[in-house]
Order: C-alpha cells, then sequence, then structure tokens
C-alpha cells in the first residue's frame, strides 16, 4: 500500500501512543511473574511479537482491547519457535530468558532482522551457548549459567537488557560487565526501572552490573505511559506552523526520546551539533527537522546504519530528491538546509517506520507520497489515523 499526504498543518489534539520501549518490558516482567496486567496497550506488530514469543515459550494471557492479563506458564514439548518477525527488542530480550528455560530455543523472522547482529550474545556466551543461522532463523543451544558476561556498550543496550531480566532468575549471582561505555542508555535505565517495580535486584558498580540468583518477579499492575519517540513525527509539525496538544507524556520519563523537545528547540534556532547517540531512533526525524530549518551536524549515528534499514543510506537517497545533501563520515552525519521546493514527491519508505514518518514532515511544505506505507505498523499502526484526525489529508493507492 502506498500513501499520498496533502499539504498543510496539522490542528488538534490527540493522546501520545503507548510507549513501545516500556510496553515491551511490561509484557516480559508480567510473563516472568506468571500473573499482573499490562494496560494501555496497542498492539503495533513489534508488540504483537512480543506477545507471541512469549506465547510460545508457554506463557498464557488474555488479550483484551488495551490491556493483556497473564495468568500462568507451562513448559511447551519440543523445540519453541518463536516468531520475532522485524522485532530487534524482541529478539535480545527473549533470547537469555529462553535460555533459562529451555536447552534449544529457535527464533524466526525477517530476513533483515536475522541479519541484526547478535554477536554480542556469541562473545558473552562463549561456548557455553552455540548459535546456528541461516537467512531467517537462530537457534541456540544451551542452558544460561551464572557467572560474568562481557558486553561492548556501543553496540546495543538491548543486549544488556536481555541479561538483566535473564540473569536474576538463574541459581547464582552475576555480573554483566561494560567494556565500552553504554550508547542509549536511557533504554537500560527503562529496563531497571521496569525490573525493579517487579522486585528484583539490581546493583550499580560503575561499569558493573551486580545480579544476584534466585530472584522472583512478583506481580505488579503495569500501566504503559505516553510515548516520546511516536510523539516526535507529529510535534516536529508544531515548530513548522501546525497547532497539535500531545496528551498524555510523562514529564520526569526515562525516556531518552524525549530529548526531541531540546533537540527541535536547538535546531530552529540555527545550525547545531548535536549528539544523537543516546536517542538514536531520533535520527531520521532530526535529519528531516533540520532540512526544514537550518541543516546541522549530527554525531553518533552510526548504528543508523543497522536499523530496519539503513536509515542514513536510504533518507540521503529520498531526501536527495528535494536537493537535501548528506556529508556521511565514519559516526556522523551533516544534513545540508532543503533546496527545492515542488508541488509533490514520492519518497520510498525502505520499509523503515521511522524514514515514513519522518519524510512525512515534508507534507508542511508540499505534497507527500510514500510507497511502501504499511510499514508504519511496526510501531505506529493509528499513525495516519492521527494525521487525519488533525485535519491533514491523507488518501491510500495501490
Amino acid at each position: 500500500m502506498n500513501v499520498k499526504i496533502t499539504q498543510g498543518n496539522l490542528e488538534g489534539k490527540i493522546k501520545a501512543h503507548p510507549s513501545k520501549s516500556y510496553a515491551h518490558r511490561y509484557l516480559i516482567g508480567c510473563a516472568l511473574s506468571k500473573g499482573g496486567f499490562v494496560k494501555n496497550i496497542e498492539y503495533s506488530d513489534d508488540i504483537i511479537a512480543t506477545l507471541n514469543s512469549l506465547e510460545a515459550l508457554g506463557f498464557s494471557f488474555i488479550r483484551r482491547f488495551d490491556s493483556i492479563e497473564f495468568l500462568s506458564f507451562k513448559k511447551v514439548n519440543g523445540i519453541p519457535v518463536l516468531d520475532c518477525n522485524e522485532s530487534g527488542s524482541t529478539l535480545r530480550f527473549l533470547i537469555p530468558i529462553a535460555l533459562t528455560i529451555y536447552n534449544e530455543v529457535k527464533f524466526i523472522g525477517t530476513e533483515r532482522l536475522i541479519k541484526r547482529v547478535i554477536e554480542e550474545y556469541e562473545k558473552a556466551f562463549k561456548s557455553e551457548i552455540k548459535f546456528t543461522k541461516d537467512n531467517t532463523s537462530i537457534t541456540a543451544k544451551g542452558i544460561l549459567k551464572p557467572g560474568e558476561f562481557h558486553l561492548d556498550g556501543n553496540i546495543s543496550s538491548q543486549y544488556i537488557s536481555g541479561l538483566l531480566f535473564a540473569l536474576p532468575l538463574l541459581d547464582g549471582d552475576s555480573k554483566i560487565i561494560i567494556d565500552k561505555s553504554i550508547e542509549s542508555a536511557p533504554y537500560v535505565d527503562i529496563t531497571i526501572d521496569v525490573i525493579k517495580r517487579f522486585g528484583i535486584d539490581i546493583a550499580l558498580n560503575s561499569q558493573e552490573f551486580i545480579i544476584k540468583g534466585n530472584q522472583t518477579y512478583a506481580k505488579y499492575e503495569c500501566i504503559v505511559e505516553g510515548d516520546y519517540s511516536n510523539a516526535a513525527f507529529i510535534d516536529a509539525f508544531n515548530y513548522l506552523g501546525s497547532k497539535v496538544e500531545i496528551e498524555g507524556l510523562n514529564p520526569y520519563s526515562y525516556q531518552g526520546d524525549k530529548k526531541y523537545l531540546e533537540f527541535f528547540k536547538l535546531l530552529s534556532e540555527g545550525f547545531q551539533t548535536i549528539d544523537i547517540k543516546d536517542s538514536i531512533d531520533l535520527g531520521p526525524v532530526l535529519f528531516v527537522f533540520a532540512s526544514l530549518n537550518h541543516g546541522a551536524r549530527f554525531i553518533g549515528t552510526k548504528r543508523l546504519e543497522i536499523k530496519e534499514s539503513n536509515r542514513i543510506k536510504d533518507l540521503e537517497v529520498e531526501m536527495n530528491k528535494i536537493g537535501v545533501t548528506f556529508e556521511i563520515k565514519n559516526d556522523e552525519v551533516t544534513v545540508s538546509k532543503i533546496n527545492t521546493i515542488v508541488k509533490e514527491v514520492e519518497f520510498d519508505s525502505h520499509n523503515d517506520h521511522r524514514v515514513l514518518m519522518s519524510l512525512s514532515l515534508y507534507s508542511s511544505i508540499m505534497n507527500v507520497k510514500i510507497t511502501n506505507s504499511d510499514c508504519v505498523k511496526k510501531s505506529n499502526p493509528n499513525f495516519f489515523i492521527d494525521l487525519l484526525k488533525l485535519k491533514k489529508g491523507v488518501e491510500f493507492y495501490e
């Protein structure tokens, strides 16, 4: 499916969508506690992947309109097969958790997901866990045992989070030793915030996480807070002439993507250098936003190359169509100001939800067509509904 978004401003009021980061973690915490509720759920493709994978592991639940009630756990017969679809969080969070229960687990997903690295687990687990891969699956063999686990913090915080969930369940104490500084550290803060709500004790000593074994997840009733990451795509229009009120965002949230409020203000004032290593998912919308203002230099960008698409190269291709130039170095990108305004432009989403939502911002100054628009369901299935509520013309076509 393709979409045409009519040029113009937005106006009105919407409720912030539930945080996908918190939702993943609450679902896992409730599953491990074998009870409890998760309320204010939105069934994006990534959240469905986590639910389906937990069910494949043997966790049972009742799914309601916008909530999940977890009931119990029963080991499945044979080798569990977890369909992670295209969710990196689902895959990386559940690998160590699954290996506390089963000695062999198969993870399937899109070819793009399977290509995304799991080398940090292969290195951390040494020879105790064996991984085999093909184009669409990863099979892990072995039981996770307590010990010391070395991770490079600059690869992905998801490895740290996965181990933080799993290690308290083991029959001995463990340490996670971070060999390089953590990038996207706020995501680890979210994990620790969630785990502590379930009664799990985690201690941090400099670059080491100290985790006692033989812990039990207590039941907890969770309410997912509003998502700053998705709010950024709508709030960006406010800096370009729109008038939208977004309700339900927690000003004290651990979410690193609330930094967009600071970044948008800076980018509106003039050319800036901005470090996005702790808010990497904001990269695409910041690139587009900068091009609609004064241009900018972004550092800490390298991990954008290994997301659902190569977000740097793919956005360069699309933004070049309207005269935006990129200067790309090892871990930085300089984006120019837009110099070509046309009546209508056609972009390709590259099957990446954040690329699509970011490019939609150009509809503030021109009509925008975006091909392969179904990918928005990965994180924000109601994105186009929001645009319609806010008096934006949206039309789908084959």
